[in-house]
C-alpha cells in the first residue's frame, strides 16, 4: 500500500524548518550589559503566545525479524504475510515505515485562558490507531490494513477557568490517561510496545476532560469520553475516565488512572473497567526506572458467550518493570521485563486463558543530533501454544524471539 498522505506532511515539515530565520542585531548599546545583568534581565523577559506553543515531530522506519519463523497471517483474518504474534506497530516481519508526526499544543495559562492541540500522524503505526467513527468502522479489527495510513492522532481544544490554581477544560480527541508507555517510539524506553500497551487499555478517548492542581505534588483529571478508541455515540452511554497524579518525593512520579462505562461486546453494552498505576523514577544520574500495573474486568463478554459458557464475566492483569541507563555520552540500554495474565484469553482470543512473559533488550545509539538507531532483542513465552500459527491450523510454538532494527529523526 502506497500512502497518500506521507507528502503533505514532509511539505508542512519542511516549511516549518524552512521558516526559522536569522535575526540581525540593529544597533549595540552604547553602554555594554554585564554578563550577570544581561542574563538577568533575559530571564525575566516573558515568553510571547507564539513561544508558549510546544512542537514535537519525529520519522521513523524500522525492520523486524522473528528467529523462528514467526506466523503465516494472522489467526482469524485473511492476511496472508508473515507476521509476529500478539504484537501491534512491529506486527509484521521485514521493513517498515512506521510513522510520520507532527505535533502542536499549547496549554491556557493566566496571560491566555485557551489552548489547543493537534497532532497528525501518517505510516503504518498510524493505520493501527483509528478511532472508532473516524477512519474506522465497528466491524473494523486489527491489525487494520485496509484502512488509511493517515490518522488525526490528536485534535482538542482547551481552557482555563480563573478559579483558584484554574481548573483547565479540554474538548476533543486526545491520548488515553492509562499506560506507562505511548503511542510516539521515541518517547518510550524500548522499540516494541508491551502487552500491557497492546492489551489491557485504549490508545486514544474522545470526549471531555477537567483538570485541576491541587500543589506541585498533586494534581486530578476527570471526565466523560465516548468509550475504546471511540469517536462515535454507539455505545449505550459515556465512559469516565480520570487520573490522580502524585509527585511523593523529587523524581518520582506515581498515576492511578482508570477507565469505566460500557463497551460493545455482540449485541449488548456491558460494564468494562480497567485500573492502571504507573510510577517514574529518575533520581539516579543516567537511570530511568519504570513500573506498570492493569487490572480490567468486563461483564457479558461475546468471547466467553461464543463459547455457551454460564460465567461471561471476563478479567485481565499485568505488571511490568523498566530499566534504562545512558552510558557513553551517546548510548543507552533499556530494558523490560513483563508479565500479562489473560485469565478468561479474551484480551488475546486464546480458549480458557493464557499467561504470557517478555523480555525485551534495547540498545540506542544517538548519531547525529537528532538521528537515533535502535536494535532490539525480544522474547515472547506462554504458558500454553501461543505462537508460529497458520491461518485454519494449530499454534506450534510456546514462545517467540524477534530482533528489531530501527532508524527515528527528531525534528524537534
Amino acid at each position: 500500500m502506497i500512502p497518500r498522505s506521507g507528502g503533505w506532511l514532509a511539505a508542512v515539515l519542511a516549511m516549518a524548518l524552512g521558516s526559522v530565520g536569522p535575526a540581525w542585531a540593529q544597533t549595540p548599546p552604547a553602554t555594554p550589559t554585564p554578563p550577570a545583568a544581561a542574563e538577568a534581565k533575559e530571564e525575566a523577559k516573558p515568553k510571547t503566545f507564539w513561544e508558549e506553543f510546544k512542537l514535537f515531530s519525529y520519522i521513523e522506519m524500522g525492520a523486524t525479524f522473528n528467529v523462528k519463523g514467526g506466523s503465516k497471517g494472522v489467526p482469524g483474518s485473511t492476511a496472508g504475510d508473515w507476521t509476529n504474534t500478539l504484537r501491534s506497530y512491529d506486527i509484521d516481519q521485514g521493513y517498515t515505515f512506521n510513522m510520520a508526526e507532527f505535533s502542536i499544543k499549547r496549554d491556557p495559562d493566566e496571560a491566555f485562558p485557551f489552548g489547543m492541540g493537534v497532532v497528525l500522524a501518517a505510516g503504518m503505526d498510524a493505520q493501527k490507531n483509528h478511532s472508532i467513527g473516524l477512519l474506522r468502522e465497528n466491524d473494523d479489527v486489527f491489525p487494520f490494513r485496509n484502512t488509511p495510513w493517515f490518522d488525526p492522532q490528536e485534535v482538542y481544544v482547551s481552557g482555563r477557568v480563573p478559579i483558584g490554581n484554574g481548573p483547565v477544560l479540554k474538548l476533543g480527541k486526545f491520548v488515553s490517561l492509562l499506560s506507562y508507555e505511548v503511542i510516539e517510539s521515541p518517547l518510550n524506553l524500548n522499540y516494541s510496545r508491551g502487552y500491557l500497551f497492546n492489551l489491557t487499555s485504549p490508545l486514544t478517548t474522545t470526549g471531555g476532560l477537567v483538570s485541576y492542581s491541587f500543589a506541585d505534588w498533586l494534581s486530578v483529571q476527570a471526565g466523560l469520553v465516548l468509550g475504546w478508541d471511540r469517536s462515535n455515540t454507539d455505545n449505550s452511554g459515556p465512559s469516565g475516565t480520570g487520573q490522580i497524579a502524585v509527585t511523593p518525593i523529587k523524581d518520582l512520579s506515581t498515576n492511578l488512572n482508570f477507565i469505566v462505562g460500557p463497551e460493545i461486546s455482540g449485541d449488548k453494552n456491558p460494564i468494562r473497567w480497567v485500573v492502571d498505576l504507573t510510577a517514574n523514577y529518575t533520581g539516579i544520574p543516567n537511570l530511568t526506572l519504570g513500573f506498570n500495573f492493569d487490572y480490567g474486568w468486563q461483564q457479558n463478554d461475546v468471547f466467553l458467550a461464543s463459547q455457551d459458557l454460564d460465567n461471561r464475566v471476563a478479567q485481565w492483569y499485568g505488571i511490568a518493570a523498566y530499566a534504562a541507563y545512558d552510558f557513553l555520552k551517546d548510548f543507552r540500554i533499556a530494558l523490560r521485563q513483563e508479565w500479562f495474565n489473560d485469565v478468561d484469553g479474551v484480551r488475546t482470543g486464546t480458549v480458557g486463558g493464557v499467561t504470557l512473559f517478555s523480555t525485551t533488550a534495547t540498545l540506542q545509539y544517538n548519531i547525529w543530533k537528532g538521528l537515533y538507531a535502535r536494535t532490539e532483542y525480544r522474547h515472547d513465552n506462554a504458558n500454553a501454544v501461543e505462537f508460529s500459527c497458520r491461518p485454519a491450523a494449530a499454534c506450534t510454538q510456546k514462545s517467540q524471539d524477534t530482533i528489531s532494527v530501527s532508524l527515528y529523526y527528531k525534528f524537534f
